[in-house]
């Protein structure tokens, strides 16, 4: 685990999986502590009456040192997570025998070490659950580089360019700085969490592109007024979207249509919702699963259980509805 990427302890979900693999580590570490299963619940009962206290003093503690955590490197948080389950146990430890007078069987040294191999074993489970779900970020790379851009896309706009480059040069030349910004940034290695802002600076470049393309047929509704201008999101969670939206939206209609955008924040939560026509009837073949499962697998690896994506499909069109949480960059 050496270089790998400390979990965010302010994640709900993972607080909950964190609880949940320690508790069945005490329910296992009980069962074979027993000599009969009747034995079982009293042991486990104790057990949870020392390690409860210890487990959820950890997590706040963790809560709110995650900012400072975040900022070290891998080796130097790791060392801080594990010591802290083994100073609070230590202290359960003995507050447990000198103000409750109770006889806790084993030297302190042992409590400590217990503390530490709970904490490890649970670290572990988290690190291979990331790795388990990091090929959604290797194809989200490769899906960049091969197919986020379809190749009907590429020759579509490179003949709505040549189109005006006799008429308005300085349009197509505007156009072909947008196209190698959009192509930079699809091939780039998007690991990170990247500023809402440039999310959407990509989105308006690619959707300049179609409109040379669809001309008066598309038309974009941005509503981004209450957007959070400091907001971290996952990279390329919007453009694949719009992308669906004017191949399977858009285009198959002759008179077009209008696709909406609308970004706003609650207290802790930011929310995208982006709503396109659509009519089975005479659009394209179904071609957009692969980028929604995609966009899911990113925002469950970033956000775990606090990220959801739904999906409407009805006679008023085709609406997607993410939320994940709201992230900002920490203050230098």
């Amino acid at each position: 685990m050496r270089s790998a990427k400390l979990p965010d302890f302010r994640n709900l979900g993972i607080c909950l999986r964190i609880l949940i693999a320690v508790n069945l580590l005490g329910l296992f570490a009980a069962l074979a502590a027993s000599a009969t299963l009747g034995e079982w619940l009293p042991e486990f009962t104790r057990w949870c009456a020392f390690i409860q206290p210890v487990l959820l003093l950890s997590l706040l503690a963790l809560y709110l040192l995650q900012p400072w955590l975040a900022r070290l490197n891998p080796a130097g948080g790791y060392l801080v997570v594990l010591t802290l389950p083994a100073l609070f146990s230590l202290l359960a430890h003995a507050i447990a025998i000198s103000l409750l007078n109770i006889n806790l069987p084993g030297h302190p040294l042992r409590t400590v070490i217990l503390a530490i191999c709970i904490a490890s074993i649970t670290l572990l489970y988290l690190h291979l659950r990331q790795r388990a779900l990091a090929p959604a970020l290797a194809e989200a790379r490769l899906q960049a580089l091969q197919a986020r851009i379809r190749p009907h896309f590429l020759f579509n706009s490179i003949n709505a360019v040549l189109s005006i480059v006799r008429s308005d040069s300085k349009q197509a030349e505007t156009a072909l700085m947008d196209m190698a910004d959009l192509f930079r940034v699809l091939m780039a290695d998007n690991r990170e969490l990247v500023p809402l802002a440039q999310e959407l600076a990509l989105c308006r470049q690619y959707l300049a592109l179609e409109k040379l393309r669809l001309e008066n047929r598309l038309n974009i509704d941005w509503q981004v007024e209450n957007m959070p201008q400091d907001a971290l999101i996952p990279p390329l969670v919007l453009q694949p979207l719009l992308e669906n939206a004017v191949y399977h939206g858009i285009e198959p209609l002759s008179e077009g249509g209008t696709i909406t955008i609308e970004l706003s924040s609650t207290r802790n939560g930011l929310h995208i919702h982006l709503h396109n026509p659509y009519q089975p009837g005479i659009s394209h073949h179904q071609g957009n699963r692969m980028a929604l499962d995609n966009i899911r697998e990113r925002l469950q690896l970033h956000f775990d259980a606090e990220a959801s994506l739904n999906i409407v499909r009805n006679d008023d069109g085709y609406s997607v509805h993410i939320v994940i949480p709201y992230r900002h960059r920490p203050a230098a």
